[in-house]
């Protein structure tokens, strides 16, 4: 009987109807009396008919219908506090102090080899049109499986947005078990009886995947042929040509619809454009009707649609036969923060890129020439002019969603840490304005740009996984309206008069 309902009892309150679902591990409904309670997981001492639950297994305590469960546990604010408050500097402050003085946001609790779920996650919440489609999402909308882990994940964007601890653990778990409804595999187990670590890029293809059954364009905008939200600012288009390097045949044009961009590793692969332009132009193997063969074809791909958030997979894992297992590739890949894939296009996009990119060109070289003669000018005045600015759209005027530049900003970098996919540790790294932040499961720490682009690999340190870049937004001053002066009749000697 893997679900039963039971009475949770912890001092004077009575928490009835708790749904526990003991194919799960107990760390998850330890985060479920979390939510209910605000007593941290490790601070819980949950009792059954005289059997305390541990965290690795059920064991004897057994769960029946209607049961009674008692909890143990104070809450981090009733512990009672030191009588003097003495000044804490911050480089004294340990994990949740600092979070508290810098206004962190919440974390996602690990439920158990959940890492990939959370960083996943946390990557995902970077994307503004995307959160906000999530938070406006209506959950008694149905839509099976994939429904249940879009109300899921919306449910989670709430509780990350401002829900606190509890909220995020109880949000984290439902999360996971609607994961698992709809693609069974991640539930798998380990040789321990604990939940098995899994490949964050499939969890990333999965909800995606869900999302875009779920999360309709907004009614508002105008028709195109992109039904959902995903399909809008992550999908991109591909013009595909294929020579045949044996025979003499025209060439196969056609088009692909793609999500994410890859790059594949090679002995000659440092950066990531190198890795993405020899995707681009590959030899491969198919039938030739001509020869009535397989035969070589030179397969040459360009972008004729950019999205306007693009994410780049570095393909980092290859199975070993041997050991069976995913093994990975440690090798150095260099990403940029600022990325330009203006070469990727197809010559009608870069036509229809050049006038954004000219507006671009136009502010940077007007940057430079301001810096020029602010160097020039006395160092006594270090006031700022404080001047408004017009943000011009990202997207192509018939086309919300797509990206009008070719220019993107990094704005979030899923990593791994270990020698395999099915092992190892997953943490996400997202911007937060000008600054970076470091999504390590609920532990959420602040992080320099510096900290960010160590993570191009080469050792067994946090390895790049996924990158998710977003549309280089173009901020235009506006031009002050001059002062018009009028001058006013008086008798002589009075000055004019301004009227603005």
């Amino acid at each position: 009987m893997p679900k039963v309902s039971v009475k949770v009892k912890w001092g004077k309150e009575m928490f009835p109807g708790v749904e526990v679902n003991t194919e799960d591990d107990p760390v998850v409904f330890k985060a479920q009396i979390f939510a209910l309670t605000g007593v941290q997981p490790d601070r819980q001492k949950v009792v059954c008919k005289g059997v305390t639950l541990r965290d690795d297994s059920w064991g004897n305590f057994k769960l029946t219908d209607n049961a009674l469960v008692l909890v143990m546990g104070s809450k981090e604010e009733d512990v009672p506090a030191a009588p003097i408050e003495q000044t804490r500097f911050v480089e004294d402050m340990n994990e949740s102090e600092l979070a508290t003085a810098l206004d962190l946001p919440e974390g996602l609790i690990n439920l158990g080899n959940t890492c990939y779920m959370n960083a996943t996650v946390q990557c995902l919440k970077t994307v503004p049109e995307l959160k906000n489609a999530l938070l406006n999402y209506d959950k008694s909308s149905g839509g099976g499986t994939a429904g249940e882990l879009t109300a899921a994940l919306s449910e989670t964007m709430r509780a990350l947005e401002g829900g606190g601890a509890g909220a995020c653990a109880g949000a984290a778990a439902r999360l996971l078990r609607a994961l698992h409804a709809a693609a069974p595999r991640f539930a798998e187990r380990g040789a321990a009886g604990g939940l098995a670590q899994q490949d964050a890029s499939e969890c990333w293809a999965e909800i995606v995947r869900a999302l875009q059954t779920r999360l309709p364009v907004a009614p508002t905008l105008p028709s195109t042929d992109r039904t959902s939200v995903i399909e809008q600012y992550f999908g991109g288009t591909l013009d595909v040509e294929l020579v045949c390097s044996e025979a003499d045949e025209p060439p196969t044009k056609s088009t692909e619809s793609f999500l994410q961009l890859s790059c594949f590793i090679s002995q000659d692969v440092k950066y990531l454009q190198s890795g993405l332009r020899s995707k681009m132009s590959e030899q491969i193997t198919k039938l030739s009707p001509t020869l009535g063969r397989d035969a070589t074809y030179t397969k040459t791909c360009k972008i004729s649609r950019l999205p306007a958030y693009l994410t780049v997979q570095f393909v980092r894992f290859y199975f070993k036969e041997k050991e069976s297992i995913n093994a990975k590739i440690l090798k150095d890949v260099k990403f940029p923060l600022d990325l330009d894939v203006f070469e990727l296009c197809s010559p009608e996009l870069q036509e229809r890129l050049a006038p954004m990119r000219a507006k671009f060109k136009e502010l940077d070289d007007s940057k430079v020439e301001s810096s020029l003669i602010g160097r020039n000018k006395s160092h006594g005045d270090t006031r700022k002019d404080i001047q408004r600015k017009t943000v011009l759209p990202y997207w192509f005027e018939n086309d919300v969603g797509s990206n009008n530049s070719g220019y993107y900003r990094l704005q979030a970098v899923l990593t791994h840490r270990g020698r395999s996919s099915s092992s190892g540790h997953y943490v996400a790294w997202v911007a937060r304005g000008d600054s970076w932040l470091r999504c390590d499961d609920d532990t959420v720490t602040p992080v320099t740009e510096d900290e960010v682009l160590k993570l191009s690999g080469g050792g067994d340190w946090h390895c790049a996984y996924l990158l998710l870049y977003g549309p280089r937004i173009l901020e235009l001053p506006e031009e002050e309206e001059p002062m018009v002066t009028e001058v006013t009749e008086e008798p002589a000697g009075d000055p004019p008069t301004a009227l603005a």
